[in-house]
């Protein structure tokens, strides 16, 4: 019997020194389920493999299907010296035995061979042993089919929202939709309004933008003349005449724009966190982690299998970079991915020109402003930069200040007419700007993302002070109090 084992492993040997020849780019050790089927996956792309596995019956059908491979024990520290691993690019280890594995890594260390280990692992516990001793990659199985499993049910997700959304708007074919946006409306608002535009065209529906307050934003003004985009202003039209409304860009009638509170709303498509308000249409789609609501349409018009041509994938491209801080700011993968479809068709000569619109001399004297009247408190700046005509000028300037040296948080504030007006920026992890700002002035008025948040406060009993100076000055002791006290943090003088 001991003749007999002698000759096997003289085979094995002799078979091996055979298959170095042929000097394979990877090296599979264990072929179970994972390692045969990546196995095969490497053999249709015409790589270079050898696999070694202690189950002789499995070797010899991978020899009968003309694979190289040996028989072998992982546990056997001699084991990679049947192997010339100087043209290996990587091995993998993807035995089900955790132990074995480790011995393989721990053999690799020892011997110091500098090639790119994948290792498998059972279980996040014996994930980071493997980690610790030195493997480049460890793959947990059910994490990988887990993640699979997502990205599969979020595509899932979009094909049944589409469908939806198909569905509703086909049963609105010949009627007047109006397509309402949010007031002093930015890029993603304007973007995502002619995205939406175009898909109720398709579907045979007359729509209609609409919007209050003002585009006073430089970059804003320019975006609209250089796309020549044809938005009305809401005052002009009786909402009742309408059949069916959309909500793009915000979610609540009445906040953020003119709608009655108790506007029945059909269509809700936004990617502003609720803050816990209930909200209520026909049909609702409200995705938080996205970056951009031009992000959310631009997957409505690939799932309706719509045509994006130059001029609405530059709005929508535009729309996804600027809520997004070209990428820097609240972005999601999915964001990447949009920006990416749109890049290529998108007009590079008009998003050139927007990268550096001219800038009013009122936006440059509310950043000055900004500058000299700042409060700074511990990392926390506020200023109150008065009576203003341009509120697009506060989120530029907060943007601004937040450059300044031990400066994590920025809050920037103004009136116009009977409103406060407050923007306000944060790159500290600890602190969620949009919480804070809803709990300092409430549900209704404060909101936004951790990284960037607004609010709206009226004057209220402050519009009875006459004297413009006492306003201001009451205003910016009330702000910044109540600011404070969301954050927990203590004013100096008290």
């Amino acid at each position: 019997m001991k003749k007999s084992d002698d000759m096997d492993n003289l085979e094995n040997r002799i078979e091996a020194s055979k298959k170095i020849k042929s000097k394979p780019s990877y090296l599979i050790l264990g072929s179970g389920s994972i390692g045969f089927a990546l196995v095969k996956k490497l053999k249709e792309l015409n790589k270079e493999i050898f696999i070694i596995d202690k189950d002789e019956q499995k070797v010899e059908t991978l020899r009968e299907e003309g694979y190289d491979a040996i028989v072998g024990d992982l546990n056997d520290p001699t084991l990679l010296d049947q192997i010339n691993t100087k043209e290996l690019i990587a091995i993998l280890i993807l035995s089900s035995d955790n132990k074995a594995n480790e011995t393989v890594l721990k053999n690799l260390k020892d011997q110091s061979i500098d090639i790119y280990s994948i290792s498998r692992a059972s279980d996040i516990i014996n994930k980071q042993k493997m980690d610790e001793i030195g493997a480049n990659q460890v793959i947990v199985p059910s994490r990988i089919v887990a993640t699979s499993l997502v990205t599969s049910l979020e595509r899932v997700e979009l094909l049944h929202k589409g469908t939806r959304l198909s569905n509703m708007l086909r049963g609105m074919e010949g009627k007047r939709l109006a397509i309402v946006i949010h007031n002093n409306p930015d890029p993603d608002a304007i973007g995502s309004a002619i995205a939406l535009e175009e898909i109720a065209n398709s579907f045979g529906i007359e729509s209609t933008i609409l919007y209050n307050g003002e585009i006073s934003h430089q970059e804003n003004k320019a975006f609209v003349n250089l796309m020549q985009i044809n938005l009305n202003r809401i005052d002009e039209y009786n909402i009742s005449d309408f059949d069916k409304i959309a909500l793009l860009d915000c979610a609540i009638p009445g906040a953020n724009n003119i709608l009655e509170s108790n506007t029945p709303i059909d269509i809700i498509i936004d990617h502003h966190p609720t803050n816990g308000h209930e909200i209520d249409a026909e049909y609702i789609d409200i995705r938080p982690i996205v970056g951009a609501t031009c992000t959310i349409m631009t997957k409505y018009l690939q799932e309706l299998n719509i045509d994006i041509n130059k001029r609405l994938a530059t709005a929508l491209l535009h729309g996804i970079r600027t809520d997004t801080q070209d990428f820097k700011r609240n972005a999601d993968s999915s964001d990447l991915s949009a920006a990416s479809y749109l890049y290529p068709i998108s007009d590079h000569n008009i998003l050139k020109k927007l990268e550096h619109p001219p800038i009013s001399t009122e936006t440059l004297n509310i950043l000055g402003d900004a500058i000299n009247n700042r409060q700074v408190i511990g990392s926390y700046l506020l200023s109150n930069v008065g009576s203003i005509r341009d509120r697009d000028a506060l989120p530029q300037a907060a943007d601004y200040l937040l450059h300044l040296e031990g400066v994590s948080t920025s809050i920037v504030f103004g009136v116009i007419e009977d409103m406060i007006y407050i923007s306000g920026r944060s790159k500290d992890i600890r602190v969620n700007l949009g919480a804070i700002m809803k709990k300092a002035f409430g549900d209704e008025c404060g909101g936004g993302h951790a990284t960037s948040a607004a609010a709206q406060i009226p004057l209220g009993v402050f519009s009875d002070v006459k004297d413009k100076q006492t306003l201001l000055h009451l205003i910016n002791d009330v702000v910044v109090k109540k600011f404070f006290d969301a954050t927990g943090v203590d004013l100096p003088n008290e």
